[in-house]
Parts: C-alpha cells; structure tokens; sequence
C-alpha cells in the first residue's frame, strides 16, 4: 500500500478532471479523494497498490480531453487506510 498527493497545474478545472480520477480509481480499486482548489489547481490523494496508484499519477500528468497540464507536484506520503475515494 502507498499513498500519493498530487497537485496539478493548467487548465484543470471545468473538464471533468475530477470525475475521470473517481471513475478511473473505482476501476483501480483505488482509495483516497480529489479536489478543486481556489487557485485553480486539482489536488488528489491516491491510497492503494504502486501499480494502481502510478497508474492515475499518469493519468494526472495527461488528463481528460479537453485539459491542459502544465506540471504536477507529487508528495510521497504514510498511508493513512482509506476506505473508499470521494470527490471533495
């Protein structure tokens, strides 16, 4: 089990962002929650297998059709065993 936090520049909001790393992660059996935040960045925690974890830190350094991605910040962090993944 490994956690990550991401947070992830550019044109991000406004294009289902979020809903394609919940869906993706409910594929993955991924746990863990993403976010819009004030300054116009998405940042999500992903909880779970490396493989199903690195699999949507890849898919935030793409995107949905209809994003842009500038960068991303990734933070290694102690899992905390979280059950299920949210959209906040």
């Amino acid at each position: 089990m490994i956690r990550r936090r991401v947070t992830v520049h550019g044109f991000v909001q406004g294009v289902f962002f979020r809903d394609t790393l919940r869906r993706r992660a409910a594929q993955l059996g991924v746990a863990g929650w993403v976010r819009n935040n004030w300054d116009g960045t998405v940042e999500a925690v992903f909880e779970g297998t490396p493989e199903g974890v690195e699999a949507l830190v890849a898919l935030c350094r793409e995107g949905p059709r209809g994003a842009r991605v500038d960068r991303i910040e990734i933070s290694v962090e102690a899992p905390e065993g979280l059950g299920s993944f949210s959209i906040r």
